[in-house]
Order: C-alpha cells, then structure tokens, then sequence
C-alpha cells in the first residue's frame, strides 16, 4: 500500500463512481477498479458496496475515510512545509538587536517587509548588548544578530556590514547650546560625557573617542550607562552630554535636546552577525530582505 492507495479511495468516496474518479485522476477505470479490490484485499476489509449505478461507502469505509484524508492532508502539508524551508519561508527566526537598534527605522520596516513575504516563519526578537549576542549566536539561542562591531569571537561569527548610522550630540535642555542646531565637538570639551561601558560596543565606544580627538580635545569622562540608550535619561537629569546613534532622538525625552555634530563626527556602525559556516535559506532570505531595506532607506531623500 502507498499514497496513491489514499487518493484512489477518498476520490472515489467523493464521486461516488469509479468510472468518473478514473476520469479525475487521469487513469483508466478498470486499473482503478483493479487497485480498489487489491487494497481492500490487503486489508481485509470491504470499503466500498458496488451498486449498478456506482458505489456507496461500507460502515467500514465511511469509519476510514476520514483518516485517509487526513494522511492526504499531512503528505499535503509535509510537501508544502519542504518547499517553504527550502526557500526561507517556513520555519523559526530568532533575531538579537544591539542597543537602541530597534529604533532605527529600516530594522522595523525590514522585519514588517519580511513577515509579509513570509507569513509562514515566526520571529522572535531579543536585544541585549553585542557580547551577549554573540554568545546567544554562538550557543545557538539565536540565529541571527544585528550588532555593533567588532565581535569579541572573530573566528567564530562572521560579521557582515549592514549600515553606519549618523550620530547627534544630547543636551540636557536648558543648556546654553540648546539653541544652536550643529556643534562641533571642541566646544564640548569641558562637558562631563555620558558614555556606556566599551566592552557593551568597543567600536561605537572607540569611534566616539577618535572623534573627540580628531577635533583635538580629549572629553572629560562622566558616569557609565548600563547601556546605549540609557545615556539619554542621564542626559536629560542634567549629569552632561552624550553622543547617540541619530534614531535615538525618537525618544522624545522632554529634558534632552539633539544637535547635528559638525566633522569630524563618529558614526554608529551596525552589522549581520551569523555563525560562520553553511547557513539554512530562512537566514539567507531574512538577510536578503534586511540589506534591501537598509538600502531604501539609505537611500531616501532627506
């Protein structure tokens, strides 16, 4: 017995005439009636009572139908759910974003775009700091990561570029540059900066740091936030400045004020995190759609 055996019998329940389920299934009727009685035979049971005018359902038959339609519905559902793991759009994605990434409006529309070309994969999202990403990925608690390079494990997470993302200075309102739309940074240079830890995103730390000292001034270091974005609730108490990725003005914290930063200014830089080797469709799909939506965004007017 195999499928073919399934749909032979719930197709000709369904007709009620084995002359015109041949016909459906493209075959010829005496095979049909011939396949009918082999499986019947095989089985020891009576599936079908033969009338001059067609067939009816034995109890035996009726009891079976349904579970031969559901074993149709499965092969069904089994071929449906390979096609769509084979081209990225079934299954389980579960995606890390760094600090204050959730912000930045191409990550939103890529995972909106995303779950509409494939409604069949869900998504779970987690954000954390990039060292914790990595250790997720690495112990396969993620499967993807959009973080702030460099990665602690080079040999380990391949690390692809996605966006450099412009930054702002935060004020704390009240502040005698509160009115002035672009800074440069060596006129900050007595301001206490509210930073984050470096081991959180050594490279957005570091890059903050060249740019201060590109302006030739070197900052004058004020108390840690836990993390990138929990500079601004520091900011607007009045503890000092800050520089913050752009997509962090969304915020709207009624104490803070975000001011452009004349050159030389740093740039927080975002990248895919995977793990190196051979990786399924359903990633390669989901990258797929986060480049292009980092690049329509990118490349949108002002």
């Amino acid at each position: 017995m195999d499928i073919r055996h399934f749909r032979y019998f719930v197709t000709i329940a369904e007709t009620g005439n084995i002359t015109k389920a041949a016909e459906k299934l493209g075959m010829e009727q005496p095979p049909l009636s011939q396949q009918i009685r082999r499986l019947e035979s095989s089985l020891g049971v009576s599936l079908f009572r033969r009338q001059p005018r067609g067939v009816t359902l034995t109890e035996t038959g009726l009891t079976l139908l349904p579970h031969a339609r559901l074993i149709l519905d499965l092969r069904r559902q089994f071929i449906e759910d390979a096609h769509g793991l084979s081209q990225g759009k079934k299954g389980h994605l579960r995606i890390g974003l760094a600090g204050a990434v959730p912000l930045l409006p191409s990550i939103p529309f890529a995972i909106r775009q995303f779950s509409n070309i494939a409604p069949g994969v869900t998504l779970s999202l987690e954000e954390s700091n990039t060292p914790a990403l990595c250790e997720a990925l690495l112990s396969y608690r993620m499967d993807i990561t959009i973080l702030r390079p460099p990665v602690p494990d080079q040999a380990n997470v391949q690390v692809i570029p996605l966006l450099d993302e412009p930054t702002l200075i935060a004020l704390p309102r009240g502040h005698p540059f509160t009115d002035v739309p672009e800074l440069h940074l060596s006129r900050l240079a007595t301001e206490p900066l509210i930073i984050f830890p470096r081991e959180l995103g050594p490279g957005f730390f570091d890059a903050i740091l060249a740019a201060y000292r590109d302006a030739g001034v070197t900052p004058s270091l004020g108390q840690q936030a836990p993390q990138i974005a929990g500079t601004i609730p520091l900011v607007a108490a009045g503890l000092g400045v800050s520089i913050v990725p752009q997509s962090l003005h969304q915020l709207h914290t009624g104490g803070v004020t975000f001011h452009r930063i004349a050159r030389p200014a740093p740039h927080a830089t975002l990248a895919i995190g995977i793990r190196r080797g051979e990786q399924p469709p359903l990633i390669h799909h989901f990258i797929t759609v986060l480049q292009q939506a980092c690049r329509t965004y990118r490349d949108m007017p002002d």
